[in-house]
């Protein structure tokens, strides 16, 4: 047996200690004047919280399909237990952290809700009136659980699991849970400033792909990355379901995010499809114009940088030029996985040039083509000239002061928190462990793809498919 030593100790006391904690916590009672809370808009949000939690599994299947057979399992566990890790921390002193009382603009006061006091009983959020404070705050959490699981993807096939649960812990306590404050909080520095951002371009995708960035550059090349042997994807038809798991739960992720079930949300729902689809036939056509094959991976790469590029502005902008952010967010991701693969950066799963870029597109079109005439509520007031430049307002030099601000940061921070953790624990498995595949020498366990008959003296025998 296998020796336990502190490292191995450690995770399970400190769950131990949060639900021995949660003891001393009473059971509230629901807030009591309901009166103003629409059925319609309730349903809707619960859908949507659903759909934003199916995103995590799609992502797994998203990932899991583009690595190497002997990685998929351990890539794909990384995405679900962040469900896990962020549920409990959510729960703890997230919630408090990212919504509670501001502390100066920058932070949430995590004693606020600690142990998610005061959640069930408060008042609704202001920003969903119509809704249960507990539904918000669920709604929120699902954000929460995908942004570091996007970051698996950077840094795929060569990180210890152990450094990556501690990774998604610090992640969230020092780069999602004060990027969220600041954009989504009335009180935050970024959301005074004007900064928009409908459904996390800015707070999801631009902070988990400047901090994926920062971690490839970390743990360093993979040894087949180094020695330029071509990695075949596993499997390309999970790739395909991961895409529609995504795209469908991405409704929920930008038209839910109205909190109402209304003609905002209406309108969100048609600019996501409508970017994801034409930057997944903008990536495809554009890999023909080079010279390429018009691929299924082309295809639902594509479509998902439409999607992350949608978000920041998908309450904001108008179906029509949703078609025209994805067109172009997909090109410039194109060239930026090209640039990327030319250089020594090895992004294992292109997280940066796919999710980075696409946010950061994404809120810079966003200041462009926001309009009052789709919304002129909180962050785009009708009264001011805080639109976008293509018609004529101020918007634009605003978003790109909070892009800045915001990529500078999570690529700093996420820098800072790869090299303690490796400092502390090991990122990288040993060479050997790497050769024989993380699925094995992480987890114990193989995936195995499918079998093969093969006919010898007459018998047809099946065989794993290596």
């Amino acid at each position: 047996m296998k020796k336990i030593g502190i490292r191995e100790v450690l995770p399970f006391f400190a769950l131990t200690a949060v639900a021995v904690g949660s003891l001393f916590f009473p059971t509230a009672e629901a807030f009591a004047d309901t009166s103003k809370y629409v059925t319609g808009d309730i349903t809707w949000v619960l859908i949507s919280t659903a759909l934003v939690f199916l995103m995590t599994p799609g992502l797994a299947f998203f990932y899991g399909g583009m690595v190497n057979r002997k990685n998929v399992l351990s890539t794909m566990i990384k995405s679900f237990v962040a469900a896990g890790i962020v549920t409990v921390l959510w729960i703890t002193v997230g919630y408090g952290m990212s919504f509670g009382t501001t502390i100066g603009g920058v932070i949430g006061n995590p004693m606020s809700h600690l142990f998610y006091k005061g959640v069930v009983s408060g008042a609704p959020w202001v920003g969903g009136p119509t809704i249960p404070l507990t539904l918000f705050s669920l709604f929120q959490l699902m954000f929460a659980i995908i942004t570091p699981a996007l970051v698996v993807g950077a840094v795929a096939e060569r990180v210890r699991f152990t450094s990556y649960a501690l990774f998604i812990v610090l992640f969230c306590v020092f780069i999602y849970f004060p990027v969220c404050h600041w954009a989504w909080h009335p009180d935050g520095f970024l959301f005074k400033m004007g900064v928009l951002d409908f459904a996390g371009g800015t707070v999801v995708h631009i902070t988990a792909g400047c901090a994926a960035l920062a971690g490839a550059l970390v743990l360093k090349r993979r040894k087949s990355h180094i020695d330029n042997i071509e990695n075949h994807p596993a499997n390309v038809p999970y790739v395909l379901i991961g895409t529609g798991l995504l795209w469908f739960g991405w409704f929920g992720f930008n038209a839910g995010s109205a909190l109402a079930a209304n003609t905002l949300a209406v309108s969100a729902f048609a600019t996501t499809n409508t970017a994801a689809a034409t930057a997944g036939l903008s990536w495809m056509f554009f890999d023909v114009l080079r010279g390429k094959k018009p691929s299924v991976q082309g295809f639902c790469i594509g479509a998902v940088v439409g999607l992350v590029a949608i978000t920041p502005g998908a309450g904001f902008v108008g179906i029509a030029h949703s078609a025209f952010i994805g067109f172009v967010a997909a090109i410039i991701s194109n060239l930026a996985v090209s640039l990327r693969s030319k250089t020594k950066v090895d992004d294992t799963l292109d997280v940066f040039p796919c999710h980075g870029i696409g946010g950061i597109v994404g809120m810079l079109l966003t200041g462009v083509f926001a309009s009052h005439a789709v919304n002129s509520g909180v962050g785009l007031d009708a009264t001011a000239n805080h639109q976008g430049l293509f018609f004529g307002g101020d918007l634009f030099f605003t978003q790109l002061k909070g892009m800045v601000i915001v990529a500078s940061y999570s690529f700093i921070v996420g820098w800072l928190i790869f090299k303690f953790i490796n400092f502390v624990n090991p990122l990288r498995v040993s060479e050997d462990e790497e050769s024989a595949g993380l699925d094995e020498s992480q987890h114990g366990e193989n995936y195995v793809q499918g079998t093969l008959l093969v006919r010898s003296e007459g018998i047809i025998e099946e065989r794993p498919v290596h």
